[in-house]
């Protein structure tokens, strides 16, 4: 194993190449090409020069002990960022034509569908919030943060916390429709929610529904925060202003592998004339935004002319993953990437430890989305675990409420005692411990706006998101959560990089928190290429 200082070294060379690859956009080859932005290069060292700060927002602060410290901390950070948004006098226009935030982030309202209300969804003691979700089907596993959202809403709703500004004191009503990761069921189940069931805001599920709906829903001026998925067309707010991501996007873990990739080239490379990378990959936009992305930052790597990329593509509905495994075998990969997540993450490493890719593949990595202990814990491979163990992750940083590691974590242990209160087994699944993300980074922003100007409203809530600086009570340490108007558009930039060890049953982190805060570029998404234009 190598120290964190070795790997921090070699890690950082290969991701200043592989962010500026990415930085180009394209789907590889020829579409690559280009001058590397200098500003994401200067920002890429940066970030890595960065890389050991500590506490959320990189502010030193004390690790609360209590739920209560917690809520006094976020009280402190509220305050603060009401301030910056009071002083620098961001919000709607007089004539209530605009809204202005920070770096010339605007949306102009005029151009809302008829009828639009910006208090719609509201009533004096309810805020009305859709989600569509899948509770079925290959994403149902990720579809679970809506039961740890439903507790955390109804526990914020009990203790009296969303009250605005107008004196106004209410509770969410959470309504939840299941569209089984299906996008045809996402697009009428969307509709739903904006026309007859008219919500305040709309969380939605996955890239491919994602991608589908967004259009509507910005056209609609409806706030769709933490839209659950990993695509960077969620950093877009010139043009889907409306809208915000979760997780790390998917380019940037890209950029992480192909940085891996060429830290170890020399191990990988030896007495070889060509070194495999195999990938297998979802044929939806969720696997194609994975493919382009690590497309771009292999042509940019100094051994790209000595790496053969292979690929197979299968539907996310296919029962099984052994076909296209079995022919990703055949061609004896060094490595070998997961580009795809639900069920499959669990096929894919039992299918590897059976047809040799586990033993003959140097390195094999997960996507972030198989982070979840329901794929890769014992109970699923093989008995005791061990077919998970040697796989890389890119995992976004976040904590695994299933991990013996948060057995000493007051958040996390007051989460499961919040779980099991509402009936919730935490150990099935670390999207329960995820799912604290969401629900709380909403609930934060809606006091957030509740003591703007105005109270409660939608033009303040994403005001509220596009403004925020705050400490995410389930991500590591150094783990920056913010966006900045048009200069930061991505909630989450900061991952680890983890290895399975079936012996802790965990994700054990590798060096330091790899932060990159600020430094994606923004996203205008071009659905005939998959790729940011």
């Amino acid at each position: 194993m190598f120290t964190k200082n070795r790997w921090q070294r070699h890690l950082a060379v290969g991701v200043a190449l592989a962010l500026a690859a990415a930085a180009c956009g394209g789907g590889g080859d020829d579409s690559t090409s280009g001058t590397v932005d200098e500003n994401v290069r200067s920002g890429v060292a940066e970030a890595l020069s960065a890389t050991t700060v500590k506490g959320g927002t990189g502010a030193a602060v004390a690790k609360p002990k209590s739920i209560e410290d917690w809520e006094k901390l976020w009280a402190a950070e509220r305050a603060a960022q009401v301030k910056k948004i009071k002083d620098n006098k961001w919000g709607k226009s007089a004539d209530g034509t605009k809204l202005v935030g920070p770096d010339g982030w605007t949306i102009d309202l005029t151009k809302c569908a008829t009828g639009w209300s910006d208090t719609q969804g509201l009533t004096d003691t309810e805020i009305k919030i859709g989600q569509v979700v899948a509770q079925s089907g290959i994403g149902a596993d990720n579809g679970l943060i809506y039961k740890t959202a439903e507790l955390w809403f109804k526990y914020y709703s009990d203790k009296g916390y969303l009250k605005d500004s107008n004196g106004k004191t209410r509770r969410i009503n959470h309504i939840v429709r299941d569209d089984g990761y299906d996008v045809t069921r996402s697009i009428p189940l969307t509709d739903e929610m904006l026309n007859s069931e008219k919500v305040f805001s709309l969380w939605s599920f996955g890239t491919p529904a994602g991608l589908k709906t967004y259009d509507k829903v910005n056209q609609y001026c409806v706030p769709q925060p933490l839209l659950v998925g990993g695509s960077p067309a969620w950093g877009d707010p010139v043009n889907h202003p409306w809208t915000t991501g979760s997780y790390i996007a998917y380019t940037t873990e890209a950029v992480i592998w192909m940085s891996f990739i060429d830290k170890n080239f020399p191990e990988l490379s030896k007495g070889k004339d060509k070194v495999v990378v195999a990938g297998l990959v979802a044929n939806n936009d969720f696997g194609v935004t994975y493919d382009n992305a690590f497309k771009a930052s292999l042509a940019k790597s100094p051994n790209k002319d000595k790496i053969t990329y292979v690929t197979e593509r299968f539907d996310l509905t296919a029962p099984t993953v052994t076909d296209p495994m079995t022919t990703i075998a055949a061609k004896n990969p060094d490595v070998f990437i997961t580009m795809t997540g639900g069920v499959q993450c669990t096929q894919i490493i039992n299918e590897a430890a059976n047809n040799g890719i586990s033993v003959k593949s140097k390195f094999r990595f997960m996507s972030s989305v198989c982070k979840s202990a329901a794929y890769v814990g014992k109970a699923k491979v093989g008995g005791d675990g061990s077919q998970s163990n040697g796989w890389y992750i890119v995992g976004g940083g976040y904590k695994d409420i299933v991990s013996s590691e948060s057995d000493t974590d007051p958040f996390m242990l007051w989460g499961r005692k919040l779980l099991a209160d509402g009936g919730v087994d935490y150990k099935t699944s670390s999207n329960y411990g995820y799912g604290f993300f969401t629900a709380w980074l909403l609930t934060h922003t809606m006091q957030i706006a509740g003591d703007l100007p105005g109270g409660l409203t939608r033009s303040n809530l994403i005001l509220a998101q596009r403004t925020i600086e705050a400490t995410s009570p389930i991500h590591l340490d150094g783990v920056k959560i913010n966006m900045n108007g048009l200069k930061d558009a991505y909630y989450v930039e900061g991952s680890d990089l983890s290895i399975y060890d079936s012996a802790k049953q965990s994700w054990v982190v590798q060096g330091e928190i790899i932060e990159l805060s600020g430094k994606s570029p923004l996203c205008p998404w071009d659905v005939t290429t998959s790729t940011c234009k």
